[in-house]
């Protein structure tokens, strides 16, 4: 496998994932040993956080960032990516906690970024899979891909899905200020931008495996969101193709514990 173009950050979001960080970040370092880990801890009342401590306690590769509430998956990554961009790491990647993720996909995901400047782990080219899942599910993910391919006119079969890493580059370049979408909606907004600013977005198969521990997080509320942001994105591209306000300020305060 090709090595990836610098060091590799994986950002781990957690609300009540204390059953499945263990297991996730031991496969996740059995797949890529010299990734780094930073779990970002929504406050979580299972007990995720102080887990997450003692983990980064054995393993210089992990670190924590405690965020005060439950704020949304977009606002955990957002706060990942600006850690990020305050240290040395040249990739970074999208990982849920839950298992649903594949630590063993990673590898190439990575190999796939030599050539790409974001790559998309995807359910739905030929090779991806989801397991596990009941008929409305498949039936949501897949119409919500569908309807956000055409309204938004990419060729992108699985915007949707959070399974995903970044060239550095791209993180500095998103206005990620200006990004307030959360969940299913979040990773919609994010592939849009980096399609908008040109670079260049691959698909690479993996199998997406329903969580069997805790609860998933997706309700309605979120879809709804998804479904009336992507038609207003469309809509503007269309007809108005204005452009981002200003990038993200790199250098803001970044309370991590080591």
């Amino acid at each position: 496998m090709a090595e990836p173009p610098g060091p590799v950050l994986v950002v781990i979001p957690t609300y009540e994932e204390a059953d499945n960080l263990g297991p996730t970040l031991a496969r996740l370092h059995a797949s890529v040993p010299e990734a780094d880990v930073l779990v970002v801890d929504d406050a979580s009342p299972d007990g995720t956080g102080r887990l997450a401590d003692s983990l980064a306690d054995a393993d210089e590769r992990v670190r924590v960032l405690h965020r005060p509430a439950k704020s949304g998956l977009g606002a955990a990554y957002l706060a990942g990516f600006g850690h990020a961009l305050r240290g040395e790491h040249q990739v970074v990647v999208e990982m849920d906690a839950d298992g649903s993720h594949a630590p063993e996909d990673l590898p190439a995901l990575l190999h796939a970024i030599d050539d790409a400047d974001v790559v998309l782990g995807s359910r739905y080219v030929p090779g991806g899979r989801v397991v596990n899942w009941p008929a409305h599910r498949k039936l949501l993910s897949r119409g919500g891909n569908l309807y956000s391919r055409l309204a938004l006119g990419v060729p992108i079969r699985d915007i949707t899905g959070g399974y995903r890493v970044y060239r550095r580059q791209v993180l500095e370049e998103l206005h990620l200020d200006s990004v307030s979408s959360q969940g299913y909606c979040f990773q919609v907004d994010m592939a849009w931008r980096a399609v908008q600013a040109g670079f260049r977005v691959r698909e690479v198969a993996i199998t997406f495996t329903e969580r069997t521990r805790g609860a998933s997080k997706m309700n309605g509320s979120i879809v709804a969101e998804a479904l009336w942001k992507v038609t207003c994105w469309g809509a503007a591209a269309r007809f108005s193709r204005q452009l981002p306000p200003d990038p993200v300020d790199p250098l803001a305060e970044d309370p991590v514990r080591a």
